[in-house]
C-alpha cells in the first residue's frame, strides 16, 4: 500500500517534470482563440464581408465583436483544454499568476513559449479569408487612424488593468469563482466598443504576435507588449492593496479549479 511520503513523492516528481500535455493544450487553446477569434474579427471588419451590410454601424460591430471574441475565450475556458491548461491563452494572464505565486517561473516561462507558438499556428487558417482577410490585415492589431502611440500605449494599459483585475476580482471569491469564464463576453463587448479604434484592443501579445507575423503588421508592435505589461503589474498592485480583499487567489486556473494532473496550478 502506497504510503503518504509515496504519494507525495510522486506528485513531486510530476511537479518537477515537462508537463508536456498542460503546455500542449495550452498552445492549442491559445491557437483556437486566435484563428476563432480573429475570423470574427475579419468577418465583421473585413472588405466585402456581408456583416457590413447586415450591421453597418461600426459601433455595434465593435460590440458584437469583442462579445463574440470574449465568449470564444470563455468556452475555451469550459473546455477539455481549459481543464488540463487552465485556459491562460494569454501571456500577461500567465504572468499575473506568476506574479501573485501561484506558477513556477519555469512553468509560467513554458506558457508564454506556448501561447506563442499557439498564436502563430492559429494566425496560419486565417490565410484562408484571402483578400477579406488581407484587407482587415488578419485581424492584427495597430494604431488607429488619428491617435498616437501614447494613447495606444494608455489604452492597452487599462483594458489589461480591467481584464486582470477583474478576472482576480472573480477568482478570489468562492461565490464569483464559478462564474469567471462568464466576465469575457461582457468585458471584452465593452472594451472592443470603446478602445477598438485607439490600439484594436489587444490585451494580449500572442493574440497581436499570431497575425503579425502572417501580415507583416509589425508597425507599433511594441505596444502590445508594453501596454499589457504595465496593465498587469498596475492590477497586480492594486489586488495586494485591496482594503476589501478577504480572500485569495488560490489556483492559477480560470475554470475546472479541481484538476491538477501535476501539482503545478498552486506553485
Amino acid at each position: 500500500m502506497a504510503t503518504i511520503s509515496d504519494r507525495t513523492d510522486r506528485m513531486d516528481a510530476r511537479s518537477r517534470s515537462v508537463p508536456w500535455l498542460v503546455l500542449g493544450a495550452e498552445a492549442l487553446g491559445t491557437a483556437l482563440l486566435v484563428a476563432v477569434g480573429l475570423s470574427i474579427v475579419i468577418l465583421d471588419f473585413g472588405r466585402g464581408s456581408p456583416v457590413l451590410e447586415l450591421v453597418p454601424a461600426a459601433g455595434w460591430r465593435r460590440l458584437l465583436t469583442g462579445f463574440l471574441f470574449g465568449a470564444v475565450g470563455a468556452a475555451i475556458a469550459l473546455s477539455p483544454l481549459g481543464k488540463e491548461s487552465g485556459a491562460h491563452v494569454n501571456p500577461v494572464v500567465t504572468l499575473g499568476f506568476w506574479l501573485v505565486g501561484k506558477l513556477r517561473a519555469d512553468h509560467a516561462l513554458g506558457y508564454v513559449l506556448a501561447q506563442l507558438a499557439g498564436a502563430v499556428a492559429g494566425a496560419l487558417p486565417l490565410l484562408a479569408w484571402g483578400e477579406m482577410g488581407r484587407s482587415a490585415r488578419y485581424g492584427a492589431t495597430q494604431v488607429g487612424a488619428g491617435y498616437s502611440a501614447a494613447s495606444a500605449l494608455l489604452g492597452e494599459t487599462v483594458c489589461t488593468f480591467a481584464l486582470i483585475f477583474g478576472l482576480f476580482c472573480f477568482l478570489q471569491h468562492r461565490r464569483l469563482r464559478a462564474y469567471t469564464p462568464a466576465l469575457f463576453p461582457f468585458l471584452y463587448a465593452l472594451m472592443v466598443f470603446v478602445e477598438a479604434p485607439i490600439s484594436g484592443t489587444s490585451t494580449n501579445p500572442a493574440r497581436s504576435f499570431g497575425p503579425a507575423v502572417i501580415s507583416g503588421a509589425w508597425q507599433g508592435w511594441w505596444l502590445y507588449w508594453l501596454g499589457p505589461l504595465l496593465g498587469t503589474l498596475l492590477a497586480v498592485a492594486a489586488y495586494r492593496s485591496s482594503w476589501w480583499r478577504w480572500s485569495a487567489v488560490e489556483v492559477a486556473k480560470l475554470y475546472h479549479f479541481g484538476h491538477d494532473r501535476y501539482g503545478i496550478f498552486r506553485a
